[in-house]
């Protein structure tokens, strides 16, 4: 039985290592883009140390959907994004393998409570810093090859990343 307790336990250090270098990577080399949030309810804005998000693309996205018919419309899939000079993401279609431009991108989202998300619907900070995320506009994330998003950082709207060294 010990053999097979650390065997087991061998096979989780080898996943959980595996899935840290694969972030890593991700944070390391994905493609920066920037996604413009879309207005949160003030009161549910900052609830205790982490700031509600929702997205303008997932609006975009929810509504380009109900094209769809109930049966046929995707629970996960990719948008095609278009990127400005300043990489911000604008919602172009849900992709359909067609080609992509130059300035174009695709993201991975999913469906859930019927509701559009993309990577993560809250960014978390330390308890008792909610004022210096208060004046968010967007949020940055680095995109992979597969479309997968991962949050970083909270920037304004002159695009000038907010942290609590910023504003002391």
């Amino acid at each position: 039985m010990n053999k097979i307790a650390v065997a087991a336990l061998f096979l989780i250090l080898i996943i959980v290592n595996w899935s840290i270098a694969t972030k890593e990577t991700h944070l390391g080399e994905g493609k920066i883009i920037y996604l413009k949030l879309a207005p949160v309810d003030p009161r549910s804005l900052m609830q205790g140390d982490y700031m509600a998000l929702r997205f303008d693309l997932s609006r975009e996205v929810s509504t380009a959907l109900h094209q769809f018919d109930d049966d046929l419309k995707p629970s996960s899939g990719f948008v095609l994004a278009t990127l400005d000079d300043k990489l911000v993401a604008t919602f172009k279609s849900i992709y359909s393998n067609q080609k992509l431009n130059k300035n174009e991108i695709l993201l991975q989202f999913r469906v859930r409570n019927e509701k559009v998300k993309f990577a993560t619907n809250a960014f978390f900070f330390q308890e008792g810093h909610a004022q210096y995320y208060e004046s968010a506009q967007f949020g940055q994330f680095r995109v992979n090859g597969d479309g997968e998003l991962l949050l970083v950082a909270m920037f304004d709207e002159t695009m000038e990343k907010l942290e609590v060294s910023n504003i002391d």
